[in-house]
């Protein structure tokens, strides 16, 4: 099948003009015969938790408008966005709805991330999430969720053929990025598929101007690299044979090797 990503920076407490972009890529997507798009972290507001609080109560009709351009194009969407939670906090949450706009899939992210003082102000997932999609079984994760490799066996364990993690990634950690999505590959044997935003955030008290660096990535499951998409905005896409997986795990036996007994 034919994956696409959409890497773009994306304008802090601006969920219209997001959702244009959004809007954008889908069509191109279409345009191109893509099954699948895959968007980056927080893709309809960013991170300016201060204007974001006050955007909670319009996020369920954005994602609404995101359900409706899917089904719309005929193209599944998978991103992270802003989203209310029962008790009324804010929550970083990545949907995948089929191309019939159906919701196959809710992650709310798990691990927050420290550094930026996220656990402030976002609600932290309590659930892995292990659903049957366009892809196959497929396990999803979001940025920080990368440095957190229990996450991902526990999915593969759980019969997931597919990793997928939306991102807000900044330098300097790009070697990281990098290295890491290739290890989660290659230790769990399966395809990873990594969408990153690029371009700044907004200035940070601590951190000063935050840049994301992009590099986009799919990864199949020996841990050869089938897309890298640099540091610029744009739509990006690949063929992926999801046959692979299963071949790959049936010649090396790693997975069935495990010694949970002793670990």
């Amino acid at each position: 099948m034919k994956v696409a990503l959409a890497q773009f920076s994306v304008l802090s407490g601006q969920p219209e003009l997001n959702f244009i972009k959004i809007e954008q890529y889908l069509a191109e997507a279409k345009a191109s015969g893509a099954d699948v798009l895959f968007l980056p972290e927080m893709c309809s507001t960013g991170f300016d938790w201060s204007q974001n609080r006050s955007l909670l109560d319009s996020s369920a009709a954005l994602l609404e408008q995101v359900r409706l351009a899917a089904k719309s194009n005929a193209v599944a969407v998978c991103g992270s966005f802003l989203e209310r939670t029962e008790r009324g906090a804010a929550a970083n949450t990545l949907y995948y709805f089929n191309a019939k706009g159906d919701l196959l899939a809710k992650y709310r992210k798990a691990h927050l991330f420290t550094l930026f003082h996220e656990e402030k102000h976002v609600e932290a997932g309590r659930d892995i999430v292990i659903a049957d999609t366009d892809l196959g079984l497929t396990g999803f994760s979001i940025c920080y969720d990368l440095r957190f490799p229990e996450l991902f066996r526990k999915c593969a364990i759980a019969g997931a053929e597919v990793q997928v993690l939306s991102a807000a990634f900044p330098h300097p950690r790009l070697e990281h990025w990098r290295t890491l999505i290739r290890a989660r590959a290659i230790e769990n044997q399966s395809f990873f598929i990594a969408t990153n935003q690029c371009g700044y955030e907004g200035a940070d008290e601590e951190s000063g101007k935050i840049k994301y660096f992009g590099h986009s990535m799919v990864v199949d499951p020996w841990g050869e690299i089938l897309l890298d998409a640099g540091e610029r905005e744009g739509f990006y896409a690949v063929e992926v044979d999801l046959s692979m997986t299963a071949r790959v795990r049936a010649k090396l036996t790693a997975l069935e090797d495990r010694r949970p007994e002793l670990y």
